[in-house]
């Protein structure tokens, strides 16, 4: 690594990709995006519902679009309002994009979070998304329910790029990456070129420490307290154990040969919950060459001003990891039922959004109109 170089430069250099876990029309008209890009080393943008909301919800920057789309549809508008957005985000990464050979410069877009369940509705609205936003760039996001790991491998076969989103079990991860080989095998039958077709595994990492921690503080003892803040890093972990079987099987090897490239982790939900944490903990303790971590605007922050990278921090720990998974389910706390409630609520959480989004357009259409 290079002495001079600032975290954000180290953290890449240490093969980091650092996605920026934000968008919005203030952010790219002020050219605040390719100022990030250009400073903090950020190579690829993710996007949800929540985000959008939030843009919709503050600010004028989406005055003059809702005045133009006075009249439309609210469905329609949000689709128009969030694929413009993202479009002009693949644009400012088009470069990254190119000078990576298509494995960064990368932005996702969600399918509406109301058809988690609904594998057919998911495939059709990923293929629409994908020619709307028309760029080769995108990425879209699609949640890996049940419903949606057939829905993965459908979308990855008509060569369209994906990020898999709201993972948290180490079974479900497994899971994903079976739909993506099947997604990619497909693929090469049809004859899609196996190159620029990319993919990401979002694993999230906060919201377990959050669940987790909340029933440790229940039970209350020295052994349970001592255990806080521990999960969410040992579950992503065991997670990048599973990933390495992976890369090193003959099936993936199969497709590596044809061109493919790899499903990356990704690290969400990176913001840290707990202000008693150090603020950059889900940063510097999941450093491994070869992945993503999509951080908030405020986890980016913090990390550029006193991120640390000493080294790699995961490669070999899964054993300490299942210890640690181990020791947490000896005080009664299971697992499984863990990350099926957050995948649940998380679920739930994006409908909410995707609600509020809708609200909030609807409100501006009918002051535009």
């Amino acid at each position: 690594m290079t002495e001079q170089a600032n975290p954000t430069q180290r953290l890449s250099e240490a093969g980091v990709a650092i996605w920026l876990d934000d968008l919005s029309r203030e952010r790219l008209d002020s050219g605040n995006l390719a100022e990030l890009i250009e400073t903090r080393d950020v190579v690829g943008v993710t996007t949800n519902p929540t985000i959008f909301a939030g843009a919709l919800a503050q600010g004028d920057a989406y005055a003059a679009a809702l005045a133009e789309l006075a009249g439309t549809d609210v469905e329609a508008a949000v689709e128009k309002i969030t694929t413009d957005d993202v479009r002009a985000a693949a644009d400012v990464l088009r470069g990254v994009y190119d000078r990576s050979n298509t494995v960064d410069g990368r932005v996702s877009i969600e399918v509406d979070p109301r058809l988690a369940r609904d594998t057919e509705a998911t495939i059709e609205v990923a293929k629409r998304l994908w020619a709307t936003v028309d760029r080769p760039n995108v990425m879209i996001k699609i949640p890996a329910t049940a419903e949606g790991l057939p829905a993965i491998t459908a979308v990855l076969a008509e060569g369209i790029s994906v990020n898999v989103t709201l993972i948290f079990s180490i079974d479900r991860y497994k899971a994903v990456m079976d739909a993506f080989l099947a997604g990619l095998e497909q693929a090469k039958e049809n004859g899609h070129d196996l190159a620029p077709v990319g993919s990401v595994a979002s694993f999230f990492v906060s919201r377990v420490d959050a669940e987790i921690d909340k029933r440790l503080d229940t039970l209350g003892s020295d052994d349970a307290l001592a255990l806080r803040g521990q999960a969410a890093v040992a579950n992503a972990r065991l997670a990048y154990a599973a990933y390495e079987e992976v890369i090193a099987s003959d099936r993936w090897a199969a497709l590596a040969a044809a061109g493919a490239r790899p499903q990356r982790p990704l690290w969400a939900s990176t913001g840290v919950k707990n202000p008693a944490y150090r603020d950059t903990m889900y940063v510097d303790e999941l450093v491994v060459s070869g992945v993503v971590n999509t951080m908030p605007e405020k986890t980016l922050e913090a990390f550029a001003d006193h991120g640390v990278v000493l080294a790699d921090t995961v490669t070999g720990t899964a054993g300490t990891a299942a210890a640690t998974i181990a020791a947490i389910e000896a005080h009664g706390i299971v697992m499984d039922e863990v990350t099926q409630l957050l995948e649940d609520e998380g679920v739930v959480k994006f409908e909410k959004s995707w609600n509020e989004l809708l609200a909030t357009t609807q409100a501006g259409l009918d002051s535009a109109g």
